[in-house]
């Protein structure tokens, strides 16, 4: 009880605890300057990329993810910054499991890796010449079907340093396939993540607050749509239109929040009986700035729980269409390397094994870090606080 006492006081700010030189000029404090303006930056790129240029210079869903990136600097990183002591009591509870930090770490390395690496590096192209190239720290016997760059001794072909995980059947380096397939995972996950976890707050939030009418035709229209089969749209729009990552994000994240809205709904519904949302309401505040500064606040531990849970599922989501051939073949991912290379786990066993192995730990280590945070951001959950 203590830890949540600390929690409320903490995402409902006193007039005490406010520090007059954060407050711009206007009456807004210097985040929320600082997310208009980038906002309006960011909308105004948007709008030259789509009207002015022949060709759109960023893809759609780079433009989301670079969205999602933001998103995550305002609402996750700034407030972390902001609110030191209570980041510090979180943090040691995180840390008590340490296979959850030791995800965490994988996973920023992943993050990292899969943002900036595509940048810097070529995409993976055809190069016959260099097919089935073995790893390099791998040996495999000469009479294998391979083209041998590396150094061919007594019958064996060594890998070599210009193919570190080797090569796939069509002469494509993994390690170049695997980088770009961590920034399809994380673009899926994250952007996926936000449309889904966004909308079904504002519903759950919606729904618990007003109650009657408003609660019974938002549940209902949740029934609805939970009971719609997504996967077969997403198949009919991939048979009417190219395929591409853009239209799985943006299916699965319109389609997908019912879930989360069920579970907000959940729990603002405890929080709307609370003593602060009815001195709010006797204060004459607007539902909106309520259901903004009180419910939403207050239900967040719940939601960051929940975000981190369901990333590893939208990436086993795209992992399988691509394994299937439902995604775009020329965007290099995963479950495409996977599929390529399964019918030659005899002979060239890392093209398929190595991309399964990163795919297998990067959900894993999503699993870790929920655990790990619904335990430390419930007060509810066993341990100390």
């Amino acid at each position: 009880m203590a830890a949540d006492t600390r929690s409320e006081t903490a995402a409902t700010e006193r007039f005490e605890d406010v520090d007059w030189n954060d407050v711009g000029g206007l009456g807004f404090t210097r985040r929320t300057l600082a997310l208009g303006v980038s906002s309006l930056a960011y909308a105004v790129a948007v709008l030259y990329d789509v009207f002015l240029t022949e060709d759109a210079l960023i893809s759609g869903t780079n433009w989301l993810f670079l969205l999602t990136l933001l998103a995550g600097v305002f609402f996750v990183a700034w407030p972390l910054a902001d609110n030191r002591r209570l980041t510090a009591y979180y943090w040691r509870r995180f840390k008590k499991n340490r296979a959850a930090v030791i995800s965490a770490i994988y996973l920023l390395v992943v993050f990292v890796l899969g943002t900036f690496g595509p940048m810097l590096i070529a995409k993976p192209e055809l190069n016959v010449l260099a097919a089935y190239q073995p790893p390099v720290f791998l040996s495999v016997d000469s009479s294998v079907p391979t083209s041998c760059v590396g150094q061919a001794a007594e019958g064996l072909c060594h890998g070599t340093w210009k193919y570190p995980l080797g090569t796939t059947s069509d002469g494509k380096g993994i390690a170049r396939l695997v980088v770009f397939g961590m920034r399809v995972s994380m673009q899926v996950g994250l952007i996926t993540m936000l449309i889904v976890i966004s909308i079904g707050t504002v519903v759950g939030t919606s729904a618990a607050y007003f109650s009657g009418l408003v609660d019974e035709l938002l549940m209902r229209y949740v029934d609805i749509q939970q009971t719609f089969p997504t996967f077969f749209l997403f198949l009919i729009v991939t048979y009417l239109f190219k395929p591409s990552l853009f239209l799985l994000i943006t299916i699965f994240g319109f389609l997908g929040w019912g879930g989360i809205a069920r579970l907000v709904r959940s729990e603002a519904l405890q929080r709307r009986e609370e003593s602060y949302i009815q001195a709010a309401e006797n204060a004459g505040a607007s539902d909106g700035w309520i259901i903004r500064r009180h419910l939403m606040p207050n239900v967040s531990n719940t939601v960051i729980t929940a975000a981190t849970l369901l990333i590893p599922s939208f990436i086993l989501f795209e992992a399988t269409f691509a394994f299937l051939g439902l995604t775009d073949p020329s965007t290099p991912s995963w479950g495409q390397v996977i599929s390529s290379g399964r019918g030659d786990l005899d002979s060239a066993w890392w093209i398929a094994t190595i991309p399964g192995v990163f795919l297998f730990f990067t959900v894993l280590a999503f699993n870790f870090v929920g655990d790990a945070l619904r335990d430390a951001l419930d007060p509810r959950s066993e341990g100390d606080a």
